[in-house]
């Protein structure tokens, strides 16, 4: 009998996460709930689960001050539930180290469309042969045994989705990758409009390596996406 995937979800709207536990369910999902955020920050850290689905609002500790308290130093794939139209929350959630995001109100077949994509684009790269177990290109070193990145010697830490896209664009290092690539080779979607998602990981990534590097390593290529530099910097 397969153990179904474990997702928390930290809301707290309790006829929300009732229907959402009981639909999930059928697809093979066990939903843990945790209706404020200082609970959810703890089930959080407990680092159970496959997925994580994190409110905005809530009481003790808001969506933000959970991410905030994280550190961007988590591996679990954090969703974000934004408010319909909040561009603010969308950017905030991502700079502060959420994967993706989704606007409430949503369907439920399109949150479970969203969750497919984030658990087959984790299995995926867990599952996937690495032709060597650690990828340097300038000064910048991935060890794909334990995700652990460096840059000149010192330790980098970034969240899964951060990890998978530094991943992409130093295979095609000196080469220009759209948004639209990105998004549809990490976040498993394609790329909307106005869509901000891969602007701010990409620049949480470059943030993330500027203070151990003197130049940047992430260029971006205004129109057409972005590229990892091979000079030394």
């Amino acid at each position: 009998m397969t153990t179904p995937v474990k997702i928390l979800i930290i809301d707290d709207d309790k006829e929300l996460t009732s229907l959402l536990s009981e639909y999930l369910a059928l697809a093979g999902y066990q939903l843990f709930c945790c209706h404020d955020g200082l609970s959810g920050l703890e089930q959080a850290r407990s680092d159970e689960y496959s997925l994580i689905l994190l409110d905005v609002m809530m009481p003790k500790l808001t969506g933000f001050e959970v991410l905030k308290a994280l550190g961007g130093k988590h591996t679990t794939p954090i969703l974000m539930l934004t408010a319909k139209g909040d561009e603010a929350d969308k950017v905030l959630g991502l700079e502060l180290g959420a994967d993706d995001y989704l606007a409430k109100p949503f369907q439920h077949r399109e949150l479970l469309a969203r969750i497919k994509a984030i658990l087959r684009r984790i299995n995926i790269t867990r599952n996937q042969q690495q032709p060597s177990s650690l990828q340097e290109v300038n000064s910048v070193s991935l060890n794909h045994a334990t995700r652990e990145v460096h840059c000149h010697g010192h330790l980098v830490e970034l969240t899964g989705t951060e990890y998978q896209i530094l991943d992409l664009l130093m295979k095609s290092a000196s080469t220009i990758i759209s948004k639209a690539e990105i998004s549809e080779q990490i976040l498993k979607r394609k790329l909307s409009p106005f869509d901000r998602s891969i602007d701010m990981h990409v620049s949480n990534i470059r943030r993330k390596l500027l203070p151990f590097s003197p130049n940047d390593k992430l260029k971006t290529v205004r129109g057409s996406g972005y590229i990892f530099l091979t000079g030394e910097g």
